[in-house]
């Protein structure tokens, strides 16, 4: 009841806004009669009150939908950029992927480089297995990019760990030609002082465009080990332990003596081993031919350069086989015995000398079993690298 009560004072107020109107309008001195009726007003108010009604839904539905727009757009922003971010992260995975692929090829150049130069080791270079050929960024498959990265730093583990242990290797094989060397009466300090008989553009080791140092430490320690090695083994090398002749009697020892002219105290600066004229003499260790004609007292002589400051001198030859300039191995003919310059008979005198001073030859020629056996492995070694060497070039 209420509420038609109020719905009737609605409609009173409603009727009571539009009454019936007279407008007159004068024009050019006419004057019209119009006359709006309170129906026709009515008319007009609703419909205006319903063309505004219908703007205004329109204009909300505008503004909801804008709304609405403005928080999806920034949801799907929000999705974009959490895309972005994983395709960046993934990127990243990938590159470094990439990158660490990379380094390992060229640590594995290079240990299988110096396993290669590394004769009589038991320790074998890691090879590739089913997991390592998943390692290449092409081949990601099913790992993902993580795993893949896992499976890369598993390698370089594996590699860091090999070079390790070869590196321990390298050290005892250094170690036995050190403890060598010193049997013959040198220190080896010495030697691997001595600046090595080489030569050549300098041109540092890369593999993939990285450089030793760049490679890690272990590679490093490595590569230091493997170069003391190398000093100490060809410096093992170059001690003359052949004998220089097939005769057994030595007639006149290293030392001081009576001269076999005047009679008079002089020092002995090597071996006499006699024989008859014609005798062939052998060169004492591998090296190069650096001199061959005549020295005062010595007459005919040859000697030969071993390197690291190792000389052999053999003396009062009746013929000469080699040149100067000429590389010659261990037991090479070089020359034939005979009894030139100051000389009581055909013999031959043979001479060890280190930087220009003379050396008891015996110290080398009777070299215990042992030292002889790891000279013969280093002669072994780096026989084969020359090989190798000459035929890559």
């Amino acid at each position: 009841m209420a509420f038609s009560l109020r719905d009737t004072a609605f409609r009173e107020r409603w009727s009571a806004m539009f009454q019936d109107r007279e407008i007159f309008v004068r024009t050019g001195g006419h004057v019209k009669f119009v006359k709006l009726s309170a129906k026709l007003q009515r008319r007009i108010a609703t419909a205006f009150a319903a063309a505004f009604l219908v703007l205004l839904t329109i204009t909300g539905v505008a503004v909801v939908r804008d709304m609405l727009g403005a928080s999806e757009r920034a949801e799907l922003a929000q999705q974009q950029a959490q895309v972005d971010a994983a395709q960046a992260r993934v990127a990243a995975y990938r590159n470094r992927v990439g990158e660490v692929a990379a380094e390992l090829d060229a640590r594995q150049t290079y240990l299988e480089r110096l396993t290669s130069e590394i004769r009589g080791t038991r320790v074998a270079a890691p090879k590739p297995d089913a997991t390592a050929e998943q390692t290449a960024p092409r081949k990601i498959g099913a790992l993902g990019v993580k795993g893949v990265l896992r499976n890369l730093f598993t390698l370089r583990d594996r590699q860091n760990d090999y070079a390790v242990a070869l590196t321990e290797t390298v050290d005892r094989r250094a170690a036995r030609a050190e403890a060598a060397i010193r049997n013959f009466g040198i220190d080896p300090q010495r030697l691997t002082k001595q600046p090595a008989a080489l030569g050549g553009p300098f041109v540092a080791f890369r593999s993939e465009g990285r450089t030793v140092g760049q490679m890690g430490a272990s590679i490093v320690r490595l590569d230091t080990a493997l170069i003391r090695m190398e000093r100490l083994e060809r410096a093992l090398v170059a001690m003359p332990s052949a004998r220089p002749a097939n005769v057994d009697m030595v007639t006149s020892s290293y030392g001081y003596r009576r001269d076999p002219f005047t009679g008079a105290a002089a020092f002995h600066s090597g071996l006499d081993f006699p024989g008859a004229r014609g005798t062939p003499i052998h060169a004492a260790a591998a090296g190069r031919v650096s001199f061959v004609g005549r020295k005062s007292g010595y007459g005919n002589v040859v000697e030969i350069d071993h390197g690291q400051g190792i000389i052999t001198r053999y003396a009062h030859l009746s013929r000469f086989d080699v040149k100067v300039g000429q590389r010659v191995a261990t037991g090479f003919t070089i020359a034939a015995m005979g009894s030139t310059g100051r000389s009581t008979g055909p013999h031959l005198h043979f001479e060890v000398r280190l930087n220009g001073t003379a050396m008891n030859p015996r110290i080398f020629l009777e070299a215990k079993k042992d030292v002889l056996e790891t000279k013969a492995v280093a002669a072994r070694r780096i026989a084969e690298l020359a090989g190798t060497q000459n035929g890559q070039s």
